[in-house]
């Protein structure tokens, strides 16, 4: 989100390489006699190296002591890094010769050890173990011909969540849950109209507005990670050309999504300004829950924070320009090639994104990777709990996934951190308002066009 200080789960989604802090690790092993070393020890001994919240480690070592106990022999070694640790602490344990077993990666580090052969290829194991081949296409990484470096951990999806008390306030119906019947654009701009009020009771397109005393903002423009990407592709754009060696983010298609979304903050006054919004905002989840954001795009991992709130929310379709889009990605989960067990160590790769074993599916944090999930309503409704989950969250998440997602550009891309260091500063200053869309995107398009080298390969299974 603009705005924000910490790193954020996309930026760490794309890191690669230099943090500036030196990481704190907790180490305990479970189950068995495991001696703690990164790297496989002797026996069924794997290390698995794994970052998150307080929450999130605590489902990971349950589904560890889970694998433990279901694979009599197993131990396993779980290491916890923070967030804002890990990549230089992966880079400490890989130049000292003990990376872990498996563990999970930013993507541009990721590409960086499996070009130096530091990541397990496993392509040759595809047919020893037929669920790797299982999953949705967009979830493998490549790194060349017959050259698989990794799964993402989970799917990531954009979703459009509201606070369904604050729709019925403001007399509006639940939002489309499908993308056939999704909102075009100026329908979301007229429904954010809606749920925008200032302390008098009045709405943006109402005289006497107050933008300076606002209760409840309709949105928040979607300038970050999947919500933009999202819509530039709804409306036929891109930031770069289909091999990604060409900048594409001054077509007109692009430059009217970015226009529209800065609009919502300073033409139509439905969305806070980075001001309003503050370096240090809530999560998405508070914002909705306090009624401060009516609603918003953000990512599926937000529906973990929304249930444990018990915030009364609802899920939807992103709005469209020509078409209804989300954008899929995810960080990587990747087998270091030092691990002295690659095969135990691809079993426990299996299992732990498999919602038979993780809780984190059901829990909402987590989107699966297997088509199964997907595609099998007995498979579905393993994770999608009908009890828990939103209503018609299978036809506005699970199935826009399958027939409407788009992969995020920047988990193609090579030299993905260098390109985002010029790239998030312009978007930037589009939501400041620095300046015209069209303007902006003419003078990043020198900075940002020597850094492009290509997308990363694909190959169909």
């Amino acid at each position: 989100m603009i705005g924000q200080t910490r790193l954020s789960r996309r930026q760490l989604f794309r890191t690669g390489g230099a943090a500036a802090l030196a990481a704190g690790l907790g180490s305990t092993a479970l189950a068995g006699c495991g001696d703690g070393a990164g790297g496989s020890g002797g026996g069924s001994d794997l290390t698995f190296m794994y970052w998150g919240s307080a929450f999130e480690k605590k489902a990971i070592d349950e589904m560890l002591k889970k694998y433990a106990k279901d694979h009599d022999g197993a131990t396993i070694d779980p290491m916890f890094v923070p967030v804002s640790n890990y990549p230089t602490k992966v880079s400490s344990l890989v130049a000292a010769n003990t990376p872990p077993d498996l563990g999970y990666l930013g993507t541009s580090q990721m590409y960086d050890l499996a070009q130096k052969d530091l990541i397990l290829n496993l392509f040759p194991y595809l047919d020893k173990y037929p669920d790797l081949k299982d999953r949705l296409p967009s979830s493998y990484f490549w790194y060349g011909k017959d050259k698989l470096a990794a799964n993402q951990l989970a799917m990531g999806v954009q979703i459009l969540y509201y606070n369904t008390d604050a729709f019925a306030a403001a007399g509006l119906d639940p939002a489309p849950f499908t993308a056939q019947t999704a909102w075009s654009w100026d329908d979301f701009v007229q429904a954010a109209d809606k749920l925008t009020v200032d302390q008098n009771g009045k709405h943006p397109s109402e005289d006497g507005f107050d933008s300076g005393k606002v209760k409840q903002f309709g949105t928040i423009a979607p300038f970050g990670g999947g919500g933009l990407y999202s819509l530039l592709r709804s409306n036929g754009a891109d930031v770069v050309n289909a091999d990604g060696t060409k900048f594409a983010l001054d077509s007109a298609a692009a430059v009217d999504v970015l226009q529209k979304i800065q609009d919502l903050i300073y033409v139509h006054r439905v969305a806070p300004t980075p001001a309003q919004l503050g370096k240090n905002a809530p999560t998405s989840s508070v914002q909705l829950q306090t009624k401060r954001i009516g609603m918003l795009i953000d990512g599926n991992w937000q529906m973990l924070d929304l249930m444990e709130g018990k915030v009364p929310f609802g899920v939807g379709v992103l709005p469209k320009f020509q078409e209804s889009l989300t954008m899929t990605g995810g960080a990587a989960g990747a087998i270091f090639a030092k691990t002295k067990q690659p095969e135990e160590a691809i079993e426990l790769y299996l299992y732990y994104n498999d919602p038979a074993h993780v809780d984190l599916f059901k829990d909402g944090l987590w989107a699966p990777l297997q088509k199964k999930y997907y595609t099998d309503q007995a498979e579905i409704d393993k994770w999608v709990l009908k009890d828990k989950y939103p209503a018609n969250f299978q036809t506005a998440v699970v199935e826009t996934t399958l027939e409407h997602g788009v992969t995020d550009w920047g988990q193609q891309m090579k030299n993905s951190e260098r390109i985002h260091q010029v790239f998030d500063p312009a978007i930037e200053q589009v939501s400041l308002n620095k300046g015209a869309p069209i303007d902006i995107v003419k003078a990043l398009k020198p900075k940002m066009q020597p850094l492009l080298q290509g997308k990363w390969p694909t190959q169909e299974l």
